[in-house]
């Protein structure tokens, strides 16, 4: 079977490689080179280093129109498209004869959208999984091939659960697409009542904010990892790492402890345990009490 694979983040790399081990890639698609970082220097995408690492034919289409004309030149029997970012036409899907097939970081239909893994972390679930789908025109809303849940640890974060999310999800894609190319699978629709959505995550949430309760605090510190950040009195900006729940309250925002980063919320309080300091430096807790006077984080 010819595979023409979509992908871009990191989350996407296991995929990549487990289908060049199994199947014929004849293409790679990711999204062109964008600014990162301080010097705003175009980066290459993780899907791209990879495809290059593997010595695999990359295509970087900038527009809708592009995308399909690559395609078809490279007449596929199925398209896999994993952490894309971007949604295929109408066009593109109809035209591989075993359709474009879909990993995605949830159990569709719930956490439909661009941030499945941040969001569902944020709530606080317990449990979560892959789904590999088969597209249509709706975002993420086709027929269900496969399944797998996977088990939220209490200290896993964005970066832990995705590393687990991808190298599981690799293992289901291939294991699905032997089975969807033998036809062995009949696809399963979706419930549409049942979906809920995960919509990419607005700079606005990256702040924390002390009135919520310890709980969300911490599920929010764990769903944007290493992102979250509160502001010192005097207005320098800490990112917050790791934290944990403890019973004792106060003033939110307001420091409990002085020996130990222990911070009041809405309701009940967090202790800091990891943070990046105002210059950059990763600590613990008690080690950045140790070189700035705190009385409140806001």
């Amino acid at each position: 079977m010819k595979i023409v694979f979509m992908g871009t983040s990191s989350f996407a790399v296991p995929s990549l490689k487990a289908l060049v081990e199994n199947f014929q890639v004849v293409g790679v698609i990711t999204q062109p080179d964008r600014p990162a970082h301080r010097g705003q220097k175009l980066t290459p995408s993780p899907v791209k280093k990879m495809a290059l690492e593997l010595g695999l034919c990359l295509y970087q289409p900038e527009k809708k129109s592009q995308i399909e004309e690559t395609v078809l030149k490279l007449k596929p029997d199925c398209v896999v498209v994993v952490a894309y970012g971007r949604i295929l036409t109408k066009e593109v899907l109809g035209i591989p004869p075993y359709g474009c097939i879909n990993l995605h970081a949830s159990l569709l239909p719930k956490y439909r959208g661009a941030a499945p893994i941040q969001r569902c972390l944020m709530a606080g679930e317990k449990l979560t999984g892959n789904t590999v789908m088969l597209m249509d025109e709706g975002m993420d809303t086709g027929d269900i091939l496969r399944q797998e849940s996977v088990p939220i640890d209490e200290e896993d974060n964005l970066l832990s659960l995705s590393e687990k999310l991808s190298t599981k999800g690799a293992k289901l894609l291939v294991s699905t697409l032997k089975d969807w190319f033998e036809g062995k699978i009949a696809p399963t629709p979706q419930d549409h009542q049942q979906a809920t959505y995960a919509p990419p995550i607005w700079k606005e949430e990256y702040r924390i904010c002390w009135k919520a309760s310890a709980q969300s605090v911490k599920d929010r510190v764990r769903g944007l990892y290493p992102n979250c950040y509160a502001f010192l009195e005097e207005g320098e900006r800490i990112k917050v790492l790791k934290v944990r729940v403890c019973q004792e309250s106060g003033e939110p925002g307001e420091l409990i402890h002085q020996r130990k980063f222990q911070v009041a919320c809405g309701e009940n309080s967090v202790e800091v345990l990891e943070l990046i300091n105002p210059k950059g430096k990763r600590v613990s807790g008690e080690d950045f009490l140790r070189g700035y006077q705190v009385k409140k984080l806001r």
